[in-house]
C-alpha cells in the first residue's frame, strides 16, 4: 500500500494567474505539501500522504479543490494538460500574428477536460514541442488558421489534416476527434477525415503549403532578462522540486506589483513575465531569501527526463559533471532520457534504458533525431546496449558528429519517407476569405442540406462568413491522406 498519493492539477496552457495558483497553494500546504513540481506537460504536481494513512490531509485538500472548481486527479492520469507555447510569447522568438489574446480565446473554449494529449504551437518558436501530442495544432503563417497534426494513441505515425483550422474551432474540432480516436476502432487517415466532417461545417481553409520546421535552437530560459520596457524572470531548479512557501511568495509579489500570469514550461521551470523595472529589487530580494540560483550552465538547462524519475535524474546529473569536467560543447542540442516504454520526451538525443535478461538488468539505447530536430521525433540509432557508465563518452563522441553533420561522411542521410495513398474530392472556396463550401456538408448557418451540389444551390447564396457571392467560390481539389 502506498503511503503517498500524487495529486495532478491542469494548469490549461501552462498558465495559472497567481491568485488562482496561491489559492492551490494553501490548501496543498495545509494538507501537508511541502514542495510541489512542473510537469512536462505544464502541469502541476505534489505528493499528498494518502488517505489511508493517519492524519492524511488528502480528503481536505480534494474537498477544498472541488470547492474552488479545480479540476484535479489523483494517481491516475485519464486527462492529460493542454500544453501551449504561451510561455515562450513576446519573450523569446516567435510568429508575428499570434498574442496572449488569442491564446486566450484558444484556451478559453474548451468546455471539457480532453482525453487526448493536445499541443498548442506557434509555428517559429523552437521552446516548446510540436508533436508531442495526439492532437497538435500549428499555427500556419496565415493569421487565425492552424495546421493539424494527428498521432492516434500508442502509435508514434503522425498525419496532416487536410485543412487549416480557424482559431475559435479548434476545440469543437478537439470534441470531435476525441470521440472518432478514441471509439476503439482502427482507422485509416481517410477515416478520420471523412467522420470528421461529416460531423457537421468548421471554418477551415485548404492547407495551400506545408509547414516548415524551424530550425531547433533552445534559449536560455533562466534569470533575468530585459524584453521591451520590461523583464522576465527564468526559474529552474536542480531537483525539479519548488517549495511551496517560495512559491506563494511568488504569487504575492505578483498579485502586489500586478503580474497576470504565472508560466509553466515544458523544461519543468517558471517564467514570471511583464516585471517593471522599479520591481526587479523584490523579486532579486525573494530569489536571495530562499537562495535560489539563477546561473546555470546552458548543457543543463537542455535536458528533460520523465516526470518524478529519480533514475532519470540521476543519470542526467552524473552525464552533466561528466561534461562540466571535459568541457563539452552541446548548444544546439537538447537531450532527454526515457525510462519506461510509452512515456513522452522530448529531445534531439534521446537515451532508451531497456531491460535484458528477463528484467534482471538493464542497458541504455543512444538515438538522435533526423537532422537533430527534435520536432522532426523520426529516430536514428547511435549506439545501443551502453551501461550507464558509458553513456557520457558515448555522447560526447555524438556532439562531436553533430558539429560536423554538414559533411556526408559523417552523417547517415534518412532514406526518404513512403508516400502515402491519397484521396481526394473537389470543394468549392471563397476567393475573399477562403471558406470552403463542401458538398458533403452543406451549410447549416444558411439552412443547405448535406449533399447538396454547389451549382444546385440558389443564385443568391453567398459566403456564411464574408458575404461575398456566389460567383466568387472557385473549385478547389482537397486531399484526405497526407504524411508527415
Amino acid at each position: 500500500m502506498r503511503d503517498y498519493s500524487l495529486v495532478k492539477i491542469n494548469l490549461t496552457g501552462g498558465i495559472a494567474s497567481p491568485g488562482m495558483l496561491e489559492g492551490i497553494l494553501l490548501m496543498a500546504q495545509k494538507a501537508g505539501v511541502k514542495e510541489v513540481s512542473i510537469g512536462a506537460r505544464q502541469q502541476l504536481l505534489m505528493w499528498v500522504k494518502a488517505d489511508t494513512q493517519r492524519g492524511s490531509g488528502l480528503p481536505s485538500l480534494r474537498e477544498s479543490l472541488e470547492a474552488m472548481h479545480i479540476d484535479f486527479e489523483i494517481d491516475t492520469h485519464q486527462y492529460p494538460n493542454i500544453i501551449s507555447s504561451y510561455c515562450a510569447q513576446e519573450v523569446f522568438q516567435t510568429g508575428q500574428w499570434l498574442s496572449e489574446g488569442i491564446y486566450r480565446d484558444l484556451l478559453d473554449g474548451f468546455d471539457f477536460q480532453p482525453q487526448l494529449k493536445i499541443n498548442i504551437s506557434d509555428y517559429q518558436q523552437s521552446f516548446t514541442p510540436f508533436f508531442t501530442g495526439n492532437l497538435n495544432f500549428i499555427a500556419s503563417s496565415i493569421p487565425n488558421f492552424w495546421y493539424l497534426y494527428i498521432r492516434q494513441k500508442q502509435s508514434n505515425t503522425i498525419f496532416r489534416f487536410p485543412l487549416l483550422i480557424y482559431t475559435l474551432e479548434i476545440s469543437k474540432v478537439s470534441k470531435r476527434l476525441e470521440g472518432i480516436l478514441l471509439s476503439g476502432v482502427d482507422l485509416s487517415e481517410e477515416d478520420v477525415y471523412e467522420k470528421m466532417i461529416a460531423q457537421g461545417e468548421i471554418i477551415s481553409q485548404l492547407v495551400q503549403e506545408d509547414l516548415v520546421l524551424p530550425q531547433f535552437m533552445l534559449p536560455y530560459y533562466e534569470g533575468f532578462n530585459r524584453y521591451g520596457n520590461k523583464t522576465w524572470l527564468g526559474i529552474y531548479r536542480r531537483h525539479e522540486t519548488f517549495e511551496v512557501a517560495f512559491l506563494l511568495d511568488v504569487c504575492k509579489i505578483c498579485l502586489d506589483t500586478k503580474v497576470g500570469q504565472i508560466c509553466t514550461t515544458p523544461w519543468k521551470s517558471l517564467i514570471i513575465k511583464g516585471i517593471e523595472n522599479q520591481d526587479r529589487v523584490l523579486w532579486d530580494k525573494l530569489l536571495g531569501k530562499y537562495g535560489i540560483n539563477v546561473r546555470h550552465a546552458a548543457n543543463e538547462l537542455n535536458w528533460q527526463v520523465e516526470d518524478h524519475c529519480q533514475g532519470g535524474l540521476a543519470l542526467k546529473n552524473t552525464i552533466i559533471r561528466e561534461f562540466d569536467q571535459e568541457d563539452i560543447r552541446t548548444f544546439g542540442l537538447c537531450f532527454a532520457i526515457q525510462t519506461r516504454s510509452k512515456s513522452e520526451v522530448f529531445g534531439s538525443v534521446v537515451i532508451k534504458k531497456r531491460k535484458i535478461l528477463a528484467g534482471l538488468t538493464q542497458v541504455y539505447d543512444v538515438y538522435h533525431t533526423v537532422d537533430f530536430n527534435p520536432n522532426t521525433r523520426q529516430l536514428v540509432l547511435f549506439e545501443k546496449g551502453l551501461h550507464k557508465a558509458h553513456i557520457a563518452e558515448i555522447l560526447q563522441r555524438l556532439t562531436k558528429r553533430y558539429y560536423h553533420r554538414s559533411t556526408a561522411s559523417v552523417i547517415e542521410k534518412p532514406s526518404p519517407p513512403q508516400t502515402n495513398p491519397t484521396s481526394t474530392h473537389q470543394v468549392h472556396q471563397c476567393k475573399v476569405c477562403m471558406t470552403i463550401y463542401d458538398e458533403k456538408l452543406g451549410d447549416s448557418q444558411q439552412e443547405i442540406k448535406a449533399g447538396t451540389k454547389f451549382d444546385a444551390l440558389p443564385d443568391n447564396y453567398c459566403c456564411p462568413v464574408c458575404d461575398s457571392e456566389k460567383e466568387n467560390f472557385e473549385v478547389k481539389t482537397v486531399e484526405t491522406t497526407f504524411q508527415l
